[in-house]
């Protein structure tokens, strides 16, 4: 028997991922049952079932997929001498994720498979320790940045690494929170709204 590549497996792993991703966005975790991911995917339950366990497995996969981009364009930017700015860095990194996520799906559909694995974490134990996980990597890495801003002597002593990250975290959240609920947030809203946030100054009181 010929040895499947990993570039096989892979590209396997990933159809079942996108064709589950579509079947939540459809119908919802709770509503769509593994019949209907299998229906999706044209495949045996033996071959999808290879990869992952039950639905929960894969619920955990695409958030662990999520945060594996959001984690992997942050440690980058970190390593870059300067570090992009806030601005540039977030409107690169959400657009990352909306069109990367999942072959096929829409910005908004993306960011509602997201909301929706944040509202799963308040009944799955599994997926809030992934979540809180992910959440603690991405302060630290963010935080990194926040470090490399300093160096590059573009931001200024006084506040705490982490405050300015988590901060950071929280802008990109709204953002995925609002595509979800209202939709359009292009890259460059975020982009210009960031930079006009930045450039305003502050005026002595008297």
């Amino acid at each position: 028997m010929a040895r499947v590549s990993q570039e096989h497996l892979d590209a396997r792993r990933r159809q079942i991922l996108d064709g589950a991703a579509r079947c939540f966005a459809r119908s919802g975790f709770h509503g769509t049952s593994m019949q209907d991911v299998l229906k999706e995917v044209g495949l045996s339950a033996g071959a999808v079932y290879r990869y992952f366990t039950g639905k929960d497995d894969l619920i955990a996969a695409i958030a662990e997929g999520a945060f594996a981009n959001i984690r992997s364009a942050f440690a980058k930017a970190a390593r870059t001498t300067p570090p992009p700015t806030p601005d540039v860095l977030l409107s690169g990194v959400l657009g990352g994720l909306f069109e990367g996520a999942v072959h096929g799906l829409e910005r908004r559909t993306v960011a509602s498979l997201i909301v929706q694995v944040w509202s799963e974490t308040l009944r799955d134990e599994r997926l809030a320790a992934l979540l809180e996980q992910g959440y603690t990597d991405m302060r630290i890495v963010w935080a990194e940045v926040v470090a490399a801003y300093r160096d590059a002597g573009i931001l200024p002593p006084g506040v705490p690494d982490d405050h300015v990250a988590r901060t950071m975290v929280a802008t990109a959240q709204g953002f995925i929170l609002q595509e979800a609920l209202f939709g359009d947030v292009r890259p460059e809203v975020v982009e210009d709204g960031l930079r006009g946030l930045m450039s305003m100054q502050t005026r002595e009181a008297g």
